[in-house]
């Protein structure tokens, strides 16, 4: 009687630690998937930061058809189409499909790919079309939100047109790279595109094939690169570490110096600007905008005079509130508010 009652008992508590096993496991794989789905959703709002950055009131930004793939050791979303809404200045756009992916043990590591075509209306009258043969693009986040960003763009073609001017300006570059990382407060940038072409209607058709790198920082605007700050680049400063403008033949085009935007947009700063191979430099422009043929004979002339009869060029380059001068006595003209 005594051993048939231990033997019932041991069956008892047995079966409550398999019930508790059971129980645990299942609450652990709910509490999981629970995260797997918050994650995916933290997953969008990122990705579509990332690409209409926003932080304000009036700015959204959809999927269509979305789906969340990959649980559980992966985080996925897939979207047929994404919109982008900014009725705060007036701005509406539209790509093709949108594919994101991160591992769940480093979910702040994002990988995505968007589709062409894109399509970007403005309220002032400015539509932009664009394709692509292909678009990657990964991210780092942090608690301050995205901390990296870069961007690979191959073939890209596109058009914008102005409706008030009629205006037509076409653009291509075979690669395009964009990174963007938050180095404490401030916004360091990397721009470059190879290969680049532009056309404009009823302007002369000579626009040499241009290869470009842009290296810059801009002081207290680590929020740029996801909206987080609703300023702009308006009323802040940096450092041009570097723009180089190559058309071939070395013939090569050098700015740097430090730069500030007043409230207005209107840019202000000192640069050091440096041209190789000078008379090229005037040929092509001279191709591109004969009206001005004689600026430019001019110009050339005082810039290889100041520069000791060399091919080779350094002057300051001073713009004051958008106005451009060479040395801050020699007018270029008026650069417009950004």
């Amino acid at each position: 009687m005594a051993a048939s009652s231990r033997s019932g008992s041991g069956q008892s508590s047995s079966g409550k630690k398999f019930w508790l096993l059971g129980g645990g496991i299942l609450l652990a794989i709910t509490l999981y998937t629970g995260g797997w789905f918050y994650a995916a959703s933290a997953l969008k709002t990122t990705v579509l930061k990332a690409i209409a950055p926003r932080d304000q009131a009036g700015v959204s930004g959809e999927c269509s058809d979305i789906e969340f793939r990959g649980y559980p050791f992966r985080i996925g979303l897939f979207c047929s189409k994404v919109d982008v809404d900014d009725s705060v200045n007036g701005v509406s756009a539209t790509f093709g499909a949108l594919r994101s992916a991160a591992q769940v043990y480093a979910p702040g590591h994002i990988v995505w790919e968007l589709d062409s075509p894109a399509e970007i209306r403005t309220s002032n009258g400015l539509s932009i079309s664009a394709q692509w043969a292909n678009l990657q693009s990964s991210l780092a986040t942090r608690l301050k939100g995205i901390d990296r960003s870069s961007i690979l763009i191959e073939g890209l073609k596109a058009t914008a047109v102005s409706s008030f001017t009629g205006q037509t300006v076409s653009f291509d570059a075979a690669r395009t790279e964009i990174h963007l990382r938050q180095n404490g407060a401030d916004l360091d940038g990397a721009i470059s595109v190879k290969d680049a072409n532009t056309a404009i209607t009823d302007w002369p058709q000579v626009f040499p094939k241009l290869s470009a790198s842009i290296d810059v920082t801009v002081a207290g605007k680590a929020g740029l690169i996801d909206g987080s700050d609703p300023n702009g680049l308006n009323g802040s400063a940096g450092e041009l570490r570097r723009i180089v403008a190559d058309i071939g033949d070395g013939k090569v085009m050098t700015l740097t110096g430090p730069f500030s935007f007043d409230e207005q947009g209107l840019l202000s700063g000192k640069f050091k600007l440096e041209i190789e191979r000078l008379e090229p430099w005037g040929e092509s422009l001279k191709q591109t905008f004969p009206d001005i043929a004689s600026t430019v004979n001019t110009a050339t002339k005082l810039l290889k005079s100041l520069a000791g009869g060399k091919d080779k060029v350094s002057v300051d380059l001073i713009v004051d509130h958008g106005n451009a001068t060479v040395s801050g006595f020699i007018p270029l003209g008026r650069i417009p508010p950004i």
